[in-house]
């Protein structure tokens, strides 16, 4: 069986797609900066060098480039440190991808898109309204660049099994419920959101590489992949009161556009025509994806220590 990395591998989208390609009976090393357990090996992706080193020395078959500054405002903050590993990390990997003939994957974002005229079709014009999208769409240039025959998989927003409700942007709207300030929580009811569940995401990226693997020619480039649901964040905190039993009153929509911090494109759903062509899609309820996700953590987090 394939030899396959995944790099970011102990985060949220990275640590399904490890456990997918690990089920489907693939060898599987996952590259992580840290936290490095059976099966992850510490790996600087800043460091080229290392990066290049690691990478022949296994020499994969399959390699999906999950990790990234996925925060917006981290992105600002760092502008620089973002850029190399949205970007600079990215041409490193696609080289070495055509070097070693490997099939190679890079994960994107719906972010690409300026939000104002959706859906968006893969070969729509991309216009990002912050560096994050920006440095996504230059990172899918510089992949596609370095290694013509890659594909790139834009995503949404997502959510799943989580070690903390901040590693998601979707779960940590629970703290609203969980712990409500003295005067309550505003929440946006202005972006449209289409969350996926990273189980999804994973099983669709192993079956696009799959298709890939039986028509190389043919299966490449950018394709998309969207939640079947529109939700705001409010709408999200909605449902997770209903699903979890718990109050929302206190909770209070808003259209108001933030008055600081980073701009979030108003409605970027994405067009998965080009995987509904090959018979490739998933789509977990929200509802249901949600209570299986932060039920776990919920009886993580009370159980005793």
């Amino acid at each position: 069986m394939a030899k396959v990395v995944v790099t970011g591998a102990s985060g949220l989208l990275g640590r399904a797609l490890y456990q997918t390609f690990k089920e489907e009976g693939f060898t599987v090393t996952g590259f992580a900066k840290s936290r490095v357990s059976a099966g992850l090996l510490s790996v600087d992706l800043l460091d080229s060098d290392e990066l290049r080193a690691r990478l022949r020395q296994l020499a994969p078959q399959v390699i999906v480039h999950s990790a990234a500054y996925r925060s917006p405002d981290q992105v600002e903050a760092d502008a620089a440190a973002a850029r190399r590993m949205n970007v600079h990390a990215s041409q490193v990997i696609g080289e070495v991808a055509a070097e070693l003939g490997a099939q190679l994957l890079y994960i994107s974002t719906d972010y690409v898109f300026d939000g104002s005229s959706p859906p968006y079709k893969a070969d729509d014009p991309p216009n990002p309204v912050n560096l994050y999208g920006q440095t996504k769409l230059e990172g899918e240039r510089a992949t596609l660049h370095a290694c013509p025959g890659a594909l790139v998989l834009r995503v949404p927003v997502l959510y799943g099994p989580v070690e903390r409700l901040d590693e998601s942007a979707v779960t940590v709207l629970l703290r609203c419920l969980l712990e409500p300030p003295a005067a309550g929580c505003a929440v946006s009811d202005l972006e449209k959101r289409y969350p996926a569940h990273v189980r999804d995401v994973a099983d669709i990226c192993h079956r696009l590489l799959e298709k890939q693997r039986e028509d190389r020619a043919a299966v490449r480039g950018v394709y998309q992949w969207s939640g079947s649901e529109t939700l705001t964040k409010y709408g999200m905190v909605r449902a997770m009161a209903a699903v979890f039993g718990l109050s929302a009153e206190h909770v209070t929509p808003t259209r108001a556009p933030p008055p600081a911090g980073t701009r979030r494109p108003l409605d970027s759903r994405l067009d998965t025509g080009r995987l509904a062509e090959l018979g490739i899609g998933t789509h977990t309820p929200f509802a249901e994806g949600i209570e299986q996700c932060l039920s776990a953590w919920l009886e993580k987090k009370d159980a005793p220590q």
